[in-house]
């Protein structure tokens, strides 16, 4: 047994930065979906980390987690694609590269449109609640993309070499679980305060 640093060594170094960038892309796309389930959790009265903290306090932490969140997503692009470049290969070839792509793209639009819930003086034509209502929608969409993306992800030669067996299924299965969990989460507190309203 010869320590992993020293295999390393001993490979080409573009096979060595591919092997390095992508375990950072998976530990940058596993922050990413822990980042930012926590973040959408925060509201939930069954699993909040801070349940009892004002809802002013659960939306600013809930907006730096995101853009945490949203960090980790770019931090991670730019990984791979800087090891695409090193390699001369083509970038956003895969399923998993454009649906990654898109996702990171439309969680910046989506992290601009949660301004507007910060500020909602600067939308005048809009009421607060369908504000709300839009940025929980268009999120959990954002929150669908990245599940699709790492999902996909899964399906890549390095990750079925580098994780096999069960290990594999019980990897899979964790993004689709916490889809449903938050997809259940935010149609039942809207379906909840829209049975409120008269």
């Amino acid at each position: 047994m010869e320590p992993c640093g020293k295999r390393l060594e001993q490979q080409p170094t573009s096979s060595a930065w591919h092997s390095q960038s992508a375990w950072l892309c998976c530990q940058g796309l596993e922050a990413f979906s822990f980042i930012m389930t926590q973040a959408i959790l925060l509201f939930s009265p069954e699993t909040s980390l801070i349940l009892s903290y004002s809802r002013k306090i659960k939306v600013r932490v809930h907006w730096l987690l995101q853009g945490l969140a949203t960090m980790c997503a770019g931090l991670g692009l730019t990984i791979i694609s800087y090891n695409k470049y090193l390699n001369d290969k083509p970038h956003f070839t895969s399923w998993h590269g454009l649906v990654g792509l898109v996702t990171v793209l439309y969680i910046c639009m989506q992290s601009i449109g949660g301004v507007s819930l910060l500020y909602p003086k600067l939308m005048r034509n809009w009421s607060l609640s369908k504000l709300k209502l839009y940025h929980a929608t268009s999120g959990l969409v954002a929150y669908l993309l990245g599940c699709t993306s790492l999902l996909l992800g899964m399906f890549s030669t390095w990750f079925t070499e580098t994780v096999t067996g069960i290990s594999w299924y019980l990897a899979v299965c964790c993004p689709a679980l916490l889809a449903l969990v938050l997809m259940n989460q935010i149609s039942s507190a809207f379906l909840k305060k829209k049975r409120m309203q008269p």
